[in-house]
């Protein structure tokens, strides 16, 4: 039988564990059900985006030995921008598949002309910006820049976000998907990159949460009428 002062012993660091961890407990499980009740593909911002972008086609296209290029192409991708089809060559540089010439810049212009070929046809334009650095907690983290951030007019704060080098679409933003960052954030405790799994913070604090749960079935044990009664029936 475990003595009296041993079990308050029990009983007070399963009280302050309790309160220390609580929080953490609390935003572990609002995060689990806030991503059980959400579609992801909502959160990724799907239904802000054409179902089928519609593919461009282009004929009469240059060949690569008649781009000039002095370096060996290791990779070569034709992409469309604004209407337009290019080379993007070596993951570096963009050159007019039609003319031949070198693409220097992705122009605002062309940015929402990119964009406008994936997002809905009713969204309205609010503003454009260009991005050149982002912080770690960035929604536009992990990212190619520099970018265009393309704002839209609607409840949600959209914003879709385009490549410079290349002029590739990027991503969409909205505001479900900052509070599912956020939540992630939490749940995962990794609060630089977000999917880290393995920091100190999160095995410090499921240890403990461990130890809080067996802590909390040995003070029932050493408190329960049931367990103290089987226990003098066993010593008579």
């Amino acid at each position: 039988m475990v003595k009296r002062k041993t079990a308050l012993k029990i009983r007070k660091a399963h009280r302050y564990l309790g309160l220390f961890l609580g929080v953490q407990f609390l935003m572990w499980t609002i995060s689990g059900m806030y991503f059980s009740w959400t579609d992801i593909d909502e959160i990724h911002g799907d239904q802000f985006k054409k179902e089928n972008p519609e593919q461009a086609a282009f004929v009469d296209l240059l060949g690569s030995s008649q781009l000039g290029i002095q370096e060996p192409i290791r990779s070569l991708e034709l992409l469309e921008i604004a209407d337009a089809p290019y080379y993007w060559i070596n993951e570096a540089t963009l050159y007019n598949a039609l003319t031949g010439v070198k693409k220097d810049k992705l122009t605002e212009q062309e940015a929402i002309k990119v964009a406008e070929r994936y997002m809905l046809s009713d969204l309205e334009f609010n503003q454009i910006q260009r991005i050149e650095t982002v912080g770690d907690h960035h929604e536009y983290r992990g990212r190619p820049l520099p970018a265009y951030e393309i704002s839209y007019r609607t409840d949600e704060n959209l914003k879709a976000y385009v490549a410079i080098e290349n002029g590739a679409f990027q991503t969409v933003r909205h505001r479900d998907w900052r509070w599912f960052d956020f939540l992630w954030m939490t749940h995962t405790m990794d609060y630089q990159g977000r999917d880290n799994f393995n920091t100190i913070v999160l095995r410090a604090f499921s240890l403990l949460g461990l130890i809080t749960v067996l802590s909390g079935f040995l003070l029932w044990y050493t408190s329960s009428p049931t367990v103290r009664k089987m226990n003098k029936n066993k010593r008579k």
